[in-house]
């Protein structure tokens, strides 16, 4: 599976900071549970990847 195959697949996705001072995206499909922790300094690359992404899908879809 690369990142343009589409699946028919329903998820749910949690983001939020843990109590050992991580970030934490929950992700829940099919009965399985796949808890990802990434300090903060790697969540904030995260994020600006994402950023970017969002911005390149723009410029395909726009």
């Amino acid at each position: 599976m690369g990142i343009n195959s589409e699946r028919d697949i329903e998820a749910n996705m949690q983001i939020g900071p843990t109590d050992q001072g991580m970030v934490r995206l929950f992700i829940e499909a099919d009965g399985i549970e796949i808890p990802m922790d990434f300090d903060p300094e790697e969540a904030e690359e995260i994020a600006e990847e994402l950023r970017a992404a969002a911005q390149a899908a723009r410029l395909v879809t726009g």
